[in-house]
């Protein structure tokens, strides 16, 4: 499937709020020069797709209509944060606090290095037992939303920072 299909799956699968939040963060997305792939292996027959932003993963998005899955229903969005995104930058108050109440705790899925996950230090505060992608969004409201929006662009900010380095 191609990456075009996002919008179309969010209109099958979505109404009301979710339907609109999920697709002002694509269109945020898209006009902020994301690029969109959908997912390889395990996530190949899923609607889950890694966003790019001049080749560095900015987050991962999935789309699930399944009951049957071990994802909850719904779309999810893992923030990526580098190196150094959620350590060098500060965002405002709110941001942050809400940063912190989506802390990704490792699952054991495998996909992080250190089974357990790790400890990660997240816009100045310490966690334990953190997954590869340190945020996780379920179901994001319109205030959640905002803030990923301003998660994304510090991450953007990062890349180019690291860019010119």
């Amino acid at each position: 499937m191609s990456e075009q299909i996002i919008e179309n799956h969010i209109d099958d699968v979505f109404t009301g709020d979710t339907r609109k939040n999920a697709l002002e963060f694509i269109s945020f997305l898209r006009k902020n020069e994301m690029k969109f792939e959908r997912g390889m292996g395990y996530w190949e027959d899923k609607f889950y797709w890694l966003i790019k932003y001049r080749s560095e993963y900015v987050c991962f998005i999935l789309i699930n209509s399944d009951e049957d899955e071990t994802e909850p229903v719904g779309w999810v969005i893992w923030m990526d944060g580098g190196t150094s995104c959620f350590t060098n930058n500060i965002p405002d108050k709110h941001t942050k606090e809400v940063a912190w109440k989506h802390i990704d705790i490792c699952g054991n899925c495998g996909g992080c290095e250190n089974p357990g996950g790790s400890h990660q230090t997240i816009f100045g505060k310490g966690f334990d037992n953190v997954c590869i992608t340190p945020l996780r969004f379920d179901n994001p409201d319109a205030d959640t939303v905002e803030c990923v929006k301003k998660l994304v662009a510090l991450r953007g900010n990062d890349i180019r920072r690291n860019a010119n380095l």
